[in-house]
């Protein structure tokens, strides 16, 4: 196996290993696959046909189904008689929390299941007995490690750092491998995307280390909706697609699910095609998975319109196919004394096209420390207009904050309301609420953990019945959906947090 190391200053893809998915190569020299995940009931039979559907004709060809139960694992095989009578090439893959009984059965019909590590112990060769069915059928298998539902263990020794999430990882990894069992993807998903970046670094680190070259699937959980949606997945994803990490990618919104497969279509086509590539200046081989030593600065990164003397500023510009790798070459190690503001310039219409682009370019950069301001040029939008996306990715980047920002998943067939319009309504009443993080989440298979690291969390807990969290803690159980709202606004002001919104 050809061993892998990151680089400052080089672009080339990390070699990987091919696993098949139905009819679908992941790894190996096939390009970046696409996928998502339906909403519906996975009982459902026809509105689940209908979605996927829906999905498949806008290019998703492997699609992963809420598999809670028994009975829903094998309801999978009707499902994917409908599907296929449309689609024959699309894949199916069966979600499993909790139940390893539940991965089993799925095993029988599904192309790939994934499992959370979190969810097996050591005792009854229930995850021996799943490698069996799946060596069996050439089913697929994607060790599924989500930062808010660790396994006690990892978490006693590790708590829920990217760390812990990697040694997870790589524990069954290395199951899989004692077993003789190499059909297998990884991933390491958060929705803080400083920790779901430094996990994938960790782990691929880890991984070259024992010799192994499973391919990896990159998501940022919980991104949210809209234009915020898509530069969160976009700088998480993209800081990682531009060092030639990751097989595989979702872009997780709160939206109807085929919405999206465009955008990761964008951000993959950001990638593809791209030559290998060095830069020179900077002598380094070996990649530290929290990043370089930072700009020394300390300052809350500014805008270029904010910017009254450009000449206190050293502007460092990216003109190659490879931006990441060019602006490293030219900052990293050098003397510069000039607070350094990045420059890049677009020239798409598109305007989600652009905010994608320009999120997957900077995000990683301002991740690293390794600038102090920002200049995005693109004469099809306004400056306001382009100030807007910039500010978004410097709050995904977690360097300066200008907005409320909401943790939401993507919702799926376990979410207990409707959280695309839900998510519309606390927006509405809360956007003005500058710094204050609000998870919105459909359901507590990863509610609680995955919000960790917010201030509040509106979390479903029964049908139209939402749990309120301050921070971990749960305030109030089952309060009805039609009041929930109001009482998460009377929980933030009771707790002195609140300020009106400015009149129009």
């Amino acid at each position: 196996m050809e061993k892998f190391c990151f680089s400052l200053t080089d672009y080339r893809r990390r070699p990987s290993r091919e696993v098949r998915v139905g009819s679908h190569r992941i790894g190996g020299t096939a390009p970046v696959v696409v996928q998502t995940m339906t909403n519906t009931r996975t009982m459902d039979t026809e509105g689940s046909v209908a979605q996927i559907d829906a999905i498949a004709r806008k290019g998703g060809k492997i699609v992963r189904l809420t598999t809670r139960d028994e009975r829903e694992a094998e309801n999978l095989a009707p499902i994917g008689e409908g599907v296929r009578a449309l689609h024959p090439d699309v894949a199916l893959v069966a979600d499993v929390h909790f139940v390893p009984a539940v991965a089993a059965v799925a095993a029988k019909t599904a192309d790939k299941v994934r499992i959370n590590p979190g969810n097996y112990n050591d005792r009854g060769g229930k995850f021996e007995e799943l490698i069996d069915l799946c060596r069996e059928r050439g089913v697929a298998l994607r060790i599924g490690v989500n930062h808010g539902s660790l396994a006690k263990k990892i978490f006693d020794l590790y708590g829920d750092t990217p760390e812990g999430m990697a040694a997870s990882a790589m524990e069954f990894l290395e199951r899989c491998r004692a077993l003789d069992f190499h059909n297998v993807v990884v991933s390491l998903k958060a929705s803080n995307v400083r920790v779901m970046i430094y996990a994938y670094r960790l782990l691929v680190k880890a991984m070259n280390e024992a010799g192994m070259d499973y391919p990896v699937h990159l998501g940022v959980t919980e991104a949210g909706n809209l234009i915020e949606g898509r530069i969160k997945s976009a700088v998480g994803i993209g800081a990682l697609l531009a060092d030639g990490i990751g097989d595989t990618i979702r872009v997780s919104l709160t939206e109807a699910p085929e919405n999206e497969i465009p955008a990761a279509r964008l951000l993959v086509e950001h990638y593809e095609a791209r030559p290998e590539e060095h830069f020179e200046g900077v002598d380094e081989s070996k990649f530290s998975a929290y990043c370089y030593t930072p700009r020394p600065s300390g300052k809350t990164p500014v805008l270029w319109s904010e910017v009254e003397n450009g000449a206190e500023y050293e502007i460092v510009e990216a003109v190659s196919h490879h931006p990441v790798q060019e602006w490293r070459s030219k900052i990293v190690g050098r003397e510069i004394s000039k607070p350094i503001i990045l420059s890049r310039t677009y020239t798409t219409t598109d305007k989600e096209q652009f905010a994608i682009e320009a999120a997957a370019d900077f995000g990683v950069m301002f991740i690293d420390s390794l600038a102090d301001g920002i200049r995005i040029l693109n004469p099809n939008f306004s400056q306001e207009e382009i100030d807007e996306i910039a500010l978004i990715i410097l709050q995904a980047a977690r360097v300066r904050i200008s907005r409320t920002e909401y943790i939401a998943c993507p919702s799926c067939g376990r979410t207990l309301y409707d959280i695309e319009s839900t998510l519309a309504d606390i927006k509405a009443r809360t956007s003005h609420l500058v710094g204050l993080k609000i998870g919105v989440m459909g359901c507590i298979v990863n509610g609680p953990g995955e919000m960790a690291d917010a201030d509040y969390g509106y979390v479903g807990g029964l049908p139209d019945h939402i749990s309120l969290y301050r921070g971990k803690t749960l305030v109030e159980r089952n309060v009805p959906q039609a009041e929930a709202i109001d009482r998460l606004v009377e929980l933030i002001k009771a707790d002195g947090r609140w300020v009106e919104p400015k009149e129009e």
